[in-house]
């Protein structure tokens, strides 16, 4: 696998900096939200050029650096109609700027059926599932066009929030460019934390094939809660995670998520340790 890192929790730092430090660390590759990683110029809309992407990609390149995923993780269930429409011209920005980036994919997560992003039972229903696909289509529709992979990620407290759900949308939608985001983590909750080697196994089995990118984190029951930390900090076991990675899926692309500057390095080790030995 190529480890990299999610850039907004490395040192806060001028952008050119921040990368340059990425890659002392001894990452591969980086998971970038663009309005949490640069402060000092625009990322709106409007400001997502040709030559501002050509300038970021040189900055990643110098530096020995992949860009994994162009984060735009807004929720596609809004059913606010001029929020939705917002966030939809969002979207088709960032997979223009991806197509001049040269980026593994754009990235986003599932939403909620509220304008608030917000978890409540209705996330879990068939109609939130349909309306989510139907706001995806045409999104995936303009990926195709401008040759950029799109990657939706599960997320338990989502409306695509178990392997059967996100199959679903993969064969709805029956495009090459509409992949997954695995995050195994993500797919967990305390409803179903006690079976959760066999969540991730079903996630294997049904999505395997379109992972292209994986998240990588640990997660424990704190207070009554499942909270998620740097990997070797919790519970998780990664045999099946990493052995599935090593066997079916060759320098592909994983990130830490949740580490901090502090510890980046601990776990960076920890996991590559992990992975030597599946």
């Amino acid at each position: 696998m190529q480890l990299g890192i999610r850039l907004h929790d490395t040192t806060k730092r001028p952008f050119e900096e921040r990368i340059a430090e990425v890659h002392q660390l001894g990452f591969a590759c980086g998971h970038m939200a663009l309005s949490k990683v640069i402060d000092e110029f625009p990322t709106t809309d409007e400001a997502l050029t040709p030559g501002l992407a050509m300038y970021i990609r040189n900055v990643f390149a110098r530096n020995q650096v992949d860009i994994a995923v162009l984060g735009c993780y807004l929720n596609l269930a809004n059913p606010n109609r001029e929020q939705l429409a917002e966030t939809v011209h969002r979207y088709m920005a960032h997979i223009r700027f991806a197509s001049w980036l040269g980026c593994g994919v754009v990235g986003t997560e599932t939403g909620a059926p509220n304008e608030t992003y917000s978890f409540t039972p209705e996330c879990h229903t068939e109609e939130a599932l349909k309306l989510f696909a139907d706001n995806l289509h045409p999104i995936v529709e303009y990926a195709e066009k401008m040759g950029v992979v799109v990657a939706i990620e599960p997320v338990y407290r989502h409306i695509v929030s178990n392997p059967k759900r996100a199959r679903k949308v993969l064969d709805e939608i029956n495009s090459p460019n509409l992949q997954i985001i695995f995050d195994p983590v993500n797919l967990l909750d305390m409803e179903n934390y006690a079976e959760r080697k066999s969540v991730i196994e079903e996630a294997i089995e049904l999505l395997g094939a379109d992972v292209a990118m994986v998240h990588l984190k640990d997660c424990a029951v704190r207070d009554g809660k499942l909270v998620s930390m740097g990997c070797g900090l919790g519970e998780m076991d990664y045999t099946a995670v990493l052995k599935f990675m090593k066997e079916r899926k060759p320098f592909i692309h994983a990130t830490l998520e949740d580490t901090k500057p502090e510890n980046n390095q601990r776990v960076k080790h920890f996991i590559m340790r992990k992975y030597a030995e599946v």
